[in-house]
Parts: structure tokens; C-alpha cells; sequence
């Protein structure tokens, strides 16, 4: 018997990548775990009866000599087949598009760096001309949409959008993907939102903006994960954490959001236990101090959950500096000569002020081209630190309307960034 299977806690991306996975291999039979996401829950007791799916306690774990997985490839994430993991006899094959380390041994894998793991699914469908009809579409697609964001995600491919498109022209339904990934918020979870803004905290961490919020709720709370997105948007934070511990029951979900390049929360999951994408991760931990799982995050965070690139790695150094008590008149002749569109100002060596091409214009007589470039310069100097990302000057560069950001380290100037090497980053222009 063949089965395709996924993990606990089944989303859309998991759901499709089953179905899909049964049409790549036909008489498999599709196991879900007992653990389903609303949405899916939801999805599935509309379409049950065209979308047959049966749970672990339909089998005999004995009688399979063939299993396959998708999205997922941690034993500890399957539902009840850990046991399965000695079996020398079992032909195991694995479709994922997650790069963490994991323990279920393939035989054969699929393996790409996709926003989704259905995407994968779907381009083999499209390869080998299978049939998919409009309902088996909208489900692929909904999987498509929910890990991409739709497609906003910074995770999102090529691959992901052409997959999309495929689907739309075998007729997905976006009105039934928009009322099933719809999240469900109502008044359980406006009171957990209510209590976490109550007692929201705010600090940095390797440049970032982060909230740990911890609060203990008592039994099933669906839509956690909602609750924890709309808490980071309200505060206004890069990355935002929920530790939700019940004593009761003795354990704690940890859910967290990321919203920059610069935390991958997925990593940072899986280093719990659990697991995710870069914008978007969770775990379920025994432990229910939630001090102690905080703490354990901020570790993570300032050891290693950093940019795969920093300001370090693109800044330009050393840097050309003009003294305060220069010229104006000097100090256009070195813009010129040196091709820049702006300067650092410095009194010894510290960092007093910017100027820039623009700040000429205030310039009305030509007995001021005499006046020390302090008293035309900006004052009010936005800086960065080499460890922070590329997607933090962006954005400072973006909120100030400034060209350029000096890159400061124990008070001194050690590199420059302007806006385009953020560009040259971004759109992957950067020599290798």
C-alpha cells in the first residue's frame, strides 16, 4: 500500500500537496493528521465528500510499503509514525521545499527552494499533462496563496507565479480561496489581542525592532496565529512573538511573524522544536516557563538569525569625509571629482553632519560658495550599524528621503551605503 502523508497542524499548502501528490501517484491512498488548521478543517467538511481523506487510525502501518511525504521532513511532525522510521523494506519519498536539516531518510526527493511545496507538485502535474479539475485547482492554489502570501511573500519564485497561473487557466476559484483563507477572528480572539497590546514591550535586537509578548490562555484558541500578525502591525515592530502557555495542559505554543529579512523565524522555530518560513513560524513546547522560552529566543535572535546579507557586506569604505570648517566651494569641486552625490562631515572624527547636491540650492549668492560647509549642511544624521540589512537602509532611506546612510561602529565612520547598492542588492545586480 502506498500512503501520502504530511505533518501536524495541516495548512492549505500541506492539504494541496497531498491531493496533488495522489494524482502524481495513483492508488495512494491520502492520511491527514488529526491536527488541521480552521481553514482546512473548514475546507474539508465542505469537500469531504471530493476530496476523500482518511487519518492514521484508517491503516495498518504494517501494509505500507511505500510512503510518501510532502512539506515536511521531521518523523516528530507526522502523526502517530514514528515506528515507520526502522523499517529497512519502506520505499520512502519526500516532496518539500524547506532546507532545514531533517531526519526522514528519502530514497527519493524532490527538493526546491519554492514558496510552496505545491508548487513543486503542480509542475510535475503540468510536465506529465495529468488532469486536475477546478475544485482539485483552487485548492492547489489556495496552498500557493497561504505560503506566499499571495505571492508577497519575499520567500515567493518564479515558479510559485507560473504554478499560480497554470491553476487560474484550469479555473481556480479565487472567490472560494479569498472565503477560505479568510481567518477566522472573533471574540476570543479580540480579547487575546486586547490582552497582548495591555502589556506590549518593544526592544532591539541586532538592529531590529521585536516584541515578546507572554500570556497564558486557557484551552483551544483558534486563529493564534492571526492574533500574533495583527499584534505586530498594531505596534508597529519588525518581528513579533507569541508565548502562549497553558498550564492546564502543560505546554506552550510559541508563534511567531517576521516582517524583514533579517530574522527568519522558520529557523528560528525549528530550533525550538517546531518550524515555518522566514516571515512566518511556530512551535509547541512541554515547557511552560514562558520566561525561559523568551529568553531562549532573544539567544537565538542576536546568535544567529541574521541577514544572509549585512550592511558590512555592501557598504563602500573607506569613506570620503569633509571637515566642517571646508569650503563650499571646495567641497563642490570634490563631489565633482569624485562623483558623488553627497558627504559626511566630520569635526575631528566624529560624525557632525551630510551634505549633499541638494543642499547647494540654498546657496543664493556666490560669496557664500566661501561659508564652511557646516553652515549649510543637515544636521540631523540617519546612521546605520554594519550588522543590520539591507532592507533596514532601504527603508530608512525610504522614511527620510535620503541618498545615503554612514555606517557607524563604536562612534567612528567605517563604511558608506548609498541607495544604489541597496538597488544593486535587491534586484541581485551585485557581482558574485
Amino acid at each position: 500500500m502506498k500512503v501520502v502523508t504530511t505533518h501536524k497542524n495541516t495548512d492549505f499548502d500541506a492539504l494541496a500537496s497531498v491531493i496533488a501528490a495522489t494524482l502524481l501517484y495513483p492508488g495512494s491512498v491520502p492520511i491527514l493528521p488529526k491536527n488541521l488548521n480552521p481553514n482546512v478543517k473548514a475546507f474539508l467538511s465542505i469537500h469531504k465528500d471530493l476530496l476523500p481523506v482518511g487519518t492514521v487510525d484508517d491503516l495498518d502501518l504494517d501494509h505500507i510499503s511505500c510512503l510518501v511525504v510532502v512539506d515536511v521532513n521531521r518523523w516528530e511532525r507526522l502523526d502517530r509514525m514514528a515506528s515507520l522510521q526502522d523499517r529497512s523494506d519502506l520505499e520512502i519519498i519526500l516532496w518539500d521545499h524547506h532546507f532545514n536539516q531533517g531526519n526522514i531518510a528519502a530514497d527519493c526527493r524532490c527538493l526546491e527552494p519554492t514558496g510552496a511545496t505545491v508548487t513543486l507538485l503542480v509542475n510535475q502535474l503540468k510536465t506529465e499533462r495529468k488532469l486536475i479539475t477546478p475544485i482539485q485547482a483552487t485548492l492547489f492554489l489556495a496552498g500557493i496563496y497561504e505560503d506566499t502570501g499571495n505571492l508577497m511573500f519575499p520567500s515567493t519564485t518564479a515558479q510559485d507565479a507560473f504554478a499560480a497561473a497554470y491553476l487560474l487557466e484550469h479555473k481556480a476559484d479565487l472567490r472560494i480561496i479569498n472565503n477560505f483563507l479568510r481567518p477566522a477572528y472573533g471574540e476570543k480572539q479580540k480579547s487575546v489581542l486586547f490582552k497582548m497590546l495591555e502589556n506590549a514591550k518593544r526592544t532591539k535586537i541586532n538592529g531590529h525592532t521585536v516584541s515578546i509578548n507572554k500570556m497564558e490562555v486557557r484551552g483551544h484558541v483558534d486563529s493564534l496565529a492571526v492574533v500574533v500578525r495583527m499584534y505586530m502591525e498594531i505596534v508597529n515592530v519588525d518581528v513579533a512573538f507569541g508565548i502562549f502557555t497553558d498550564t492546564e495542559r502543560q505546554r506552550c505554543m510559541v508563534i511567531a511573524r517576521s516582517s524583514v529579512d533579517g530574522v527568519d523565524v522558520g529557523a528560528l522555530m525549528r530550533s525550538l522544536g517546531g518550524g515555518g518560513h522566514p516571515n512566518a513560524g511556530a512551535a509547541l513546547l512541554t515547557s511552560v516557563n514562558a520566561d525561559t522560552v523568551a529568553a531562549r529566543i532573544r539567544e537565538l535572535i542576536k546568535g544567529g538569525q541574521r541577514a544572509s546579507a549585512q550592511i558590512s557586506d555592501l557598504m563602500s569604505f573607506p569613506v570620503i569625509t569633509v571637515a566642517d570648517d571646508t569650503p563650499m566651494d571646495e567641497v563642490a569641486r570634490i563631489l565633482r571629482q569624485k562623483g558623488c552625490t553627497g558627504l559626511p562631515v566630520i569635526n575631528k572624527s566624529s560624525l557632525v553632519g551630510m551634505i549633499s547636491r541638494r543642499d547647494f540650492r540654498r546657496i543664493k549668492k556666490d560669496a557664500q560658495l566661501k561659508a564652511p560647509v557646516k553652515t549649510f549642511m543637515t544636521r540631523n544624521v540617519r546612521t546605520i550599524t554594519p550588522g543590520q540589512s539591507p532592507l533596514e537602509a532601504a527603508r530608512l532611506m525610504v522614511k527620510h528621503d535620503i541618498g545615503r546612510l554612514p555606517v557607524v561602529a563604536d562612534g567612528k565612520i567605517i563604511g558608506i551605503i548609498t541607495r544604489s547598492d541597496a538597488m544593486l542588492y535587491f534586484y541581485d545586480l551585485l557581482p558574485d
